[in-house]
């Protein structure tokens, strides 16, 4: 026995137990049901890819966040740290097999060696959908809509979609005599949210001492990125301070001209301070914040990468795309009290009296599952109060009873777990019935509140 391995698991790695698995499937389900009835599909790509093919383009701070080592077979590997680029390298590799506009979803698991804290792990699950093989406002819209379409069906009402375009950010940028820097500024104005505006005018006015820019860049810059009172007033605003309209502030206009069409226009701010860190992007950018929990920052975030897929081809595929970060929604909820979790899998369990009679428990259960009814057997003869304690940590509502006697004539006891009701002689029909009308009244009582 001293030989024995402590049971430990990894700083930011967690197991999940079955309620919160349950929590997490049934929030796929719900995303995966929106994705599907829009008209996007699912793909798969490889946990491990090649370095070169994510750290190309990623920048700094995520290449000391990622999980990188040599194989066995001697190759220089990394564990997928997003989505978005494991799918570029997907366009290059399949792109005589796809369509166009291609619109896919991708819900995997990512890896990022980060500081672990509320909401963040260094193991969690990511949302993707993207649209792929257009550059027009309407793409663009399609995405942000989807995210609309999300959170309503999370029954998330108050939240809000910061959105920008890093054409009209870099014009601007050019015209103060700083574009060649134009990263480095990105970088450090996405941090606004997280570090405040004074640390972010020390950061520029170190960066503008270091280029030897004027100093009063830095205070230009915070003018810029800080919006007005709507969406038409920052627009001008950004517009005349970039040098006047071009094709990035006529996008801007255009989608928020299809947002307007769509009723959806007031969940979504123009917001010049949204930059998003990574180099990839090239227009619209856009982060999700809810309104009740600002500290958790944004939960759904992406943009247009009109230039990724070049990293792996010489055609070039314009894309557009964001990211629900599920393990930070999910963590949201819970604070906000708001759960996916509203019933069991399982409608009814069938307890075992006596394991004898097991072929006709699971005749029963068939049956009862070909009228819609979800149930299971219980599989050994425990005692009865152990099978109720089962059932009842599983949260089913109903225990199906049947004894010798009851199985000979084809009849059961249903027992209502939460008030200990019972209706006693009913045939499996009835059962059924008595189950799914309870069901679609909890449903509708749901629906009420």
């Amino acid at each position: 026995m001293g030989n024995l391995i402590e049971a430990k698991i990894l700083k930011g790695f967690r197991d999940f137990l079955p309620e919160a698995e349950t929590e997490r499937a049934l929030l796929t389900e719900k995303l995966t049901s929106i994705f599907r009835k829009n008209g996007f599909v699912p793909i798969d790509t490889p946990v491990l890819e090649y370095s070169e093919i994510l750290l190309r383009k990623s920048g700094g701070e995520t290449e000391k966040q990622v999980f990188r080592f040599n194989d066995n077979g001697g190759r220089d590997v990394a564990l997928r740290f997003d989505l978005t680029v494991p799918f570029a390298r997907f366009i290059a590799v399949h792109k005589d097999e796809m369509y166009y506009p291609f619109k896919r979803y991708h819900i995997a698991k990512v890896w990022r060696g980060e500081k672990p804290q509320v909401g963040r792990y260094r193991e969690f699950v990511q949302c993707d959908f993207d649209c792929v093989g257009a550059d027009n406002g309407a793409c663009d819209f399609e995405i942000l809509q989807l995210i609309k379409s999300c959170f309503d069906s999370l029954g998330i009402k108050n939240f809000t979609v910061k959105i920008n375009h890093r054409g009209v950010f870099n014009r601007f940028l050019a015209k103060m005599g700083i574009g060649e820097f134009s990263e480095d500024v990105l970088r450090i104005v996405d941090k606004l949210a997280k570090n405040g505006k004074d640390d972010v005018i020390a950061q520029l006015r170190q960066l503008c001492s270091l280029h030897e820019v004027s100093s009063d860049v830095p205070e230009k810059i915070l003018d810029f990125i800080t919006p007005k009172s709507s969406f038409e007033e920052t627009l001008s605003h950004i517009t005349n301070l970039a040098g006047g309209p071009e094709e990035d502030t006529k996008r801007l206009e255009q989608i928020r001209t299809l947002l307007t069409a769509a009723k959806i226009a007031d969940s979504f701010v123009l917001d010049p301070s949204v930059t998003r860190g990574l180099d990839y992007y090239t227009g619209l950018v856009f982060e999700t914040f809810l309104t009740d929990l600002p500290s958790i920052g944004s939960v759904c975030s992406g943009g247009r990468y009109d230039n990724l897929t070049s990293l792996y081809m010489k055609e070039k595929i314009s894309g557009v795309g964001a990211s629900i970060g599920l393990d930070r929604l999910i963590a949201a909820l819970g604070e906000l009290g708001i759960s996916t979790v509203n019933a069991a899998f399982l409608d009814a369990e069938i307890l075992c009296l006596d394991e004898e009679l097991l072929p006709h428990y699971i005749s029963v259960a068939t049956e009862l599952r070909e009228k819609g009814v979800n149930c299971e057997v219980f599989l050994s003869a425990k005692k009865m109060i152990q099978q109720y304690s089962v059932a009842e940590k599983k949260k089913i509502p109903f225990a199906v009873i049947i004894d010798e006697e009851a199985a000979k004539n084809g009849l059961a006891t249903l027992k209502n777990l939460s008030d200990r009701s019972e209706f006693k002689n009913l045939s499996v029909t009835e059962i059924a019935e008595k189950i799914l009308y309870q069901k679609k009244c909890q449903c509708q009582s749901k629906e009420d509140v």
